[in-house]
């Protein structure tokens, strides 16, 4: 049985490109080492009540073009929900609850104007958002003109500080949408990186910044519709499938899983940067800095706090808790639609926390939901549980060593993942323009 291409990581990346090359024409085999399907955007059966959980909570936005239309092409566009516009309840550390919500006007006024209306802010801290507002529009990819210096010279916090922030705007504001885009302090994340999502975010259409959320288990989502999609058309994907590189000369074979020799004119590798070295027996020559600088490349964690209450909380899909541990909550109750009351804490660039006990890191949650949600305060707690993603991003600090392209030195061996440079973080919507890009490579 004969394939045009073997595609190595059954992630986003992975269905990325798989599906994209069935549908120019090609049967594709798809090799996953884990027992599941998703990669780190994934769900686990949680083995007390045998409900599925995710690994952490993701959202999509509507600027993520690739992912909504890997969506559409496997037809599980219905397995997520619009927000209409950007609409986010904040509650500040004093309790103060406020609503940001962009009206719908071209970019970048609907941002302003959501700003400029924020009552969480005095109008001096509002009108301090101006400067960046003005930088914003996505025509303007000259990172001088979007008031940035040279890329990777600056944090996100000098950059923010250098276009006069006010630093209320910046801990309501900034600090959590940075967190959630780069998984990374504001303090060590590079700047130009956290301009590029702002420039998709804001875009010309105010749809850009539209939340789109789950509605059911992540894999479900994409992982067993994609799947399913390969197999109806005549392709392969196998869980349990650890691959091994073949290479002969300066041209790809294939891969060898245990003992089985799978040949291929072209293999896409989607594993992150943290595994990338295990493809190989041997690093082949002209590959050696690229596997150098994904093993230099530093790992983020992400921890993500269930708890289940005995009735309802909150009623909005996500919340916003800036200034604290974790930075948002989300519902997933009016996200899912069912009767429990679940709710999914999420601390982004987690590293002063990732190493603390299950007991600890419930406690914690509990405590900052109590402070911000007056209904949980009588509300019993029946259940929590701790998921840490020790590794859920990369480093984005300016002194992280540069991503990879698509193409390799070997001839037919290519690469995707959010961890290949995309000009986006470690996002799913990195991660499958990624995938797009290595499919329309090797169909080229």
């Amino acid at each position: 049985m004969s394939f045009d291409a073997i595609v190595i990581g059954g992630g986003c990346a992975g269905f990325a490109a798989a599906t994209a090359l069935v549908e120019s024409g090609a049967r594709v085999l798809v090799l996953e080492a884990r027992p599941g399907l998703g990669g780190r955007a994934t769900a686990f059966t949680d083995p007390e009540t045998g409900e599925r959980v995710d690994n952490g909570q993701h959202i999509l936005m509507g600027c993520y073009t690739e992912t909504l239309a890997l969506l559409d092409r496997i037809g599980a566009a219905d397995r997520v929900r619009w927000q209409t516009g950007l609409k986010l309840t904040m509650i500040d550390r004093g309790g103060h609850q406020s609503v940001l919500a962009l009206p719908a006007l071209p970019s970048p006024l609907h941002f302003l104007a959501g700003v400029l209306a924020w009552d969480a802010l005095n109008w001096s801290e509002r009108f301090s958002v101006l400067r960046i507002g003005a930088m914003i529009n996505p025509s303007r990819n000259n990172p001088a003109k979007a008031g940035c210096s040279t890329p990777g010279s600056e944090t996100v916090r000098q950059w923010l500080a250098r276009n006069g922030q006010a630093p209320r705007l910046c801990e309501l504001f900034w600090e959590p949408l940075a967190l959630a885009a780069l998984n990374q302090s504001i303090d060590q994340a590079e700047a130009s990186n956290f301009m590029r999502v702002l420039e998709r975010v804001f875009g010309p259409d105010p749809a850009s910044a539209a939340l789109v959320l789950p509605a059911v288990p992540l894999d479900e989502m994409y992982a067993e519709p994609a799947r399913a999609w390969l197999v109806d058309r005549g392709s392969e994907v196998r869980v349990n499938a650890p691959a091994k590189l073949v290479i002969e000369g300066r041209r790809v074979r294939g891969v060898r899983v245990r003992d089985e020799l799978i040949e291929a004119p072209v293999v896409i590798s989607t594993v992150p940067w943290h595994s990338f070295h295990a493809l190989f027996d041997a690093v082949p020559a002209g590959l050696e800095q690229t596997v150098a600088n994904a093993t230099a490349l530093a790992s983020l964690p992400i921890v993500t706090v269930n708890l289940w209450f005995d009735s309802a909380v909150m009623h909005e899909p996500l919340i916003g808790l800036p200034g604290r541990n974790f930075q948002w909550i989300f519902d997933r109750r009016a996200i899912v639609g069912d009767d429990a009351s679940h709710l999914s804490l999420i601390s982004s660039g987690a590293e002063a926390i990732v190493s603390q006990t299950n007991e600890a890191l419930t406690t914690m949650a509990l405590v900052e939901v109590r402070e911000a949600l007056p209904a949980a305060r009588s509300a019993k707690l029946r259940k929590s549980l701790a998921v840490r993603e020790k590794r859920s991003t990369f480093s984005l600090a300016p002194d992280a060593p540069p991503r990879p392209g698509t193409q390799t030195s070997i001839d037919g061996f290519l690469l995707a993942g959010d961890w290949i440079e995309t000009g986006l973080p470690a996002t799913i919507e990195s991660a499958v323009i990624s995938g797009h890009r290595a499919s329309a490579m090797a169909a080229s």
